[in-house]
């Protein structure tokens, strides 16, 4: 084959360090783009992205020419820096050093484009830890719970 054509889409959720309620309704409408910014940059686009005070789901189109560990360390590391100069209460704002990357097909990106889209409202009767022990779960991944809130 002459070129080398891939889809790869990844549902990616992260937390703010601590999962500390940091990210508030007008600070998200400008980081929500500056995210989707940086993964335009690295030829990565989001297909959806949305979260609550804590923690950020994001559905990407990852490119060939990254790996996702690289994608990721570079959208926390360079909107954790856009944040901080948002004002003095973002002066100590931290991701957590880990993220859950959960690859989906093609079929699947209807429903998660439709779950992140709804995250607020399922925030309103769950809290983010069982959501991601739960999904986890379903995407059948080894994890140990020492570690994982870290």
């Amino acid at each position: 084959m002459g070129q080398s054509l891939v889809s790869l889409l990844v549902h990616v959720v992260f937390s703010t360090k601590n999962r500390v309620k940091l990210i508030r309704p007008e600070t998200e409408q400008e980081l929500y783009p500056y995210m989707c910014g940086i993964l335009r940059n690295h030829a990565s686009p989001r297909l959806a992205i949305n979260g609550t005070a804590d923690h950020i789901h994001m559905l990407i189109s990852l490119s060939k020419n990254i790996g996702l560990a690289d994608l990721m360390e570079d959208v926390k590391k360079d909107s954790s820096k856009w944040i901080k100069t948002q004002g003095a209460g973002y002066k100590n704002f931290h991701w957590q050093d880990g993220y859950a990357g959960l690859s989906i097909g093609q079929s699947g990106v209807p429903q998660v484009k439709k779950y992140i889209a709804r995250q607020k409202e399922h925030h309103k009767k769950a809290r983010f830890q069982d959501e991601l022990i739960a999904l986890l779960k379903k995407y059948e991944i080894d994890y140990d719970e020492r570690y994982i809130w870290t």
